[in-house]
Parts: C-alpha cells; sequence; structure tokens
C-alpha cells in the first residue's frame, strides 16, 4: 500500500512539475554547461533555465528575464535563455512553458525572491548552488520596460534592455532609479524601440555605467536564432563580466580596440564603464 501511494504521489508531482526532471526539451548552448528548462510548483508563473548537470563547486549568478510584448510565454525566447544558462547562470523567465496572459515588474522580483530562498532552503535542488551575490535584470521590448522599473531594486547588480525603452516621459523618473550599470541594444534605426533607447541613454543618471549598442537586425534581433545569434553571444558576454568578473568578456565593451567598438556590423557609444 505504502508503495502505490508512492507511486501515485510521484506521478502527481512530476505531472505538475514539481519533482520533475530538469529536461523539458534538449539541452542548448554554446556555454560549457548545457541548459535547460524546468518548472515548479513554487514559482508557478515562471520558467527557469540553468545547467541541465550543476557541477560540484559551480554557483549560478541569478538573471530575471521579461518577454516581449510583457508576453507570458516562459520559452518564447529559449535559445538565447538558454545560451545565458550554459554560461554558468539561473535564468528566470516570466510565464510558464508555451503560457499565455501578461506579465509584469514584480514577477522579475519574484523570481529573486525565489531564487534567494531556494538557496537555503532545506530541500531545495539549488540549495548552496546559487549566488545570491550576483544578480541581472533583462528584458526584451515591453519586458525591458518592466526590466527598467524592476532594476530600482537595490539587490541588482546590472540590468539589459534589450529593444526597449521607456514609451512616455511622464516615466522618465524610472532611469533616475537605476544605479547599477546598464546596456541597452537596439536592433538599430529599424527597430521601433531604437529612439526610445537612445532618449533613455541620454538621461540616464550622471556618472551612471552605461552601454549602447545598435545591431541592425530590427526590433525582433537574433533571439530566435541558435544560441540566440550575435544578441546571445553579446549578452552572455555581458553577464560574464558583470556577474562573474570575466575580464575577457569586458573587452568586448571597454577600451578603444574593444571588440563592438572594431565590429563593423555594430554602433556604439558608452559611459563611465571604465
Amino acid at each position: 500500500m505504502r508503495r502505490r501511494i508512492a507511486v501515485v504521489v510521484a506521478a502527481v508531482l512530476a505531472a505538475v512539475g514539481l519533482g520533475a526532471p530538469a529536461a523539458h526539451a534538449a539541452p542548448g548552448g554554446s556555454g560549457p554547461y548545457p541548459a535547460d528548462y524546468e518548472t515548479t510548483l513554487r514559482l508557478y508563473n515562471h520558467t527557469i533555465y540553468r545547467p541541465a548537470t550543476i557541477p560540484a563547486g559551480l554557483t549560478l549568478p541569478i538573471v530575471a528575464w521579461g518577454n516581449g510584448a510583457c508576453r507570458a510565454d516562459g520559452t518564447w525566447f529559449e535559445n538565447i535563455l538558454k545560451e545565458f544558462a550554459s554560461h554558468g547562470f539561473l535564468v528566470i523567465a516570466n510565464g510558464r512553458p508555451g503560457g499565455t496572459g501578461s506579465t509584469d515588474a514584480d514577477m522579475l522580483t519574484d523570481a529573486i525572491d525565489w531564487a534567494i530562498a531556494e538557496n537555503t532552503r532545506i530541500g531545495s535542488t539549488y540549495r548552496g548552488k546559487i549566488d545570491t551575490t550576483r544578480i541581472a535584470v533583462m528584458g526584451q521590448s515591453c519586458g525591458g520596460i518592466e526590466a527598467i522599473e524592476a532594476s530600482a531594486d537595490a539587490r541588482v547588480d546590472t540590468s539589459v534592455f534589450w529593444n526597449s525603452g521607456l514609451l512616455s516621459d511622464l516615466e522618465n523618473y524610472r532611469l533616475a532609479r537605476l544605479h547599477a550599470p546598464v546596456a541597452y541594444l537596439t536592433g538599430g534605426p529599424q527597430d521601433i524601440a531604437y529612439p526610445n533607447a537612445v532618449d533613455d541613454y541620454g538621461r540616464l543618471p550622471a556618472g551612471l555605467p552605461a552601454f549602447l549598442g545598435h545591431l541592425p537586425v530590427g526590433h525582433y534581433g537574433t533571439f530566435a536564432d541558435p544560441d540566440g545569434g550575435e544578441y546571445g553571444r553579446v549578452g552572455s558576454a555581458w553577464l560574464r563580466w558583470h556577474l562573474k568578473g570575466d575580464q575577457a568578456a569586458r573587452t568586448l565593451f571597454v577600451g578603444s580596440g574593444c571588440g563592438l567598438c572594431t565590429d563593423p556590423r555594430w554602433t556604439v557609444t558608452s559611459k563611465n564603464l571604465n
């Protein structure tokens, strides 16, 4: 009888995603830790990307992600989020896999709160495996606006706003709340968010480290390309620099001969990064 009950309980937990294996699709990403996604009842409205196998001694900085259109589909940006996670990050996207509906900035804060709690929770898969002192917030388009709002959180160490910028001057007060290095990455002048990003960049608080880069790929970028394409390469490097102190990744963004500065595909500028 006890064995039958245990089998039934295990089946129920697997069905709802609590205690289910990490792999829901093929592990991916170009980094050293092939990554996949999972879900949990403890953070029901999110999708969690992480190395399929977390090596002993590896701790994962936290990356909270807001989807374009503020859409509650945690696998809409699957390729680039697996890419980030494959470099040793815990990436938490708003929305369940294939989900519907809309999201808000509070969901990014919820993701951070959950990850910090999981690092110490007895019985957690992630107990002792999360670097709760290194946190990034990212988002695309509407999700980037969510990320701007969530970046007021004092725990955030860096933010990246993809194809995004505030839609109204009435929201500019949110820029004054940014306190950690930021990057605005757009799809060039043909990106509908290009003027918003440029305007935001010009209004950032004095002294705030910031990077502004344009790649002529339009509003939808390279997110759906294998490993997130060029966006995946650049976003991973930004995270490795700011959350892992990777000095090789740093050279992509700073210095007269920085990788993106000399790449003819990119148009870039920065301030206070050195």
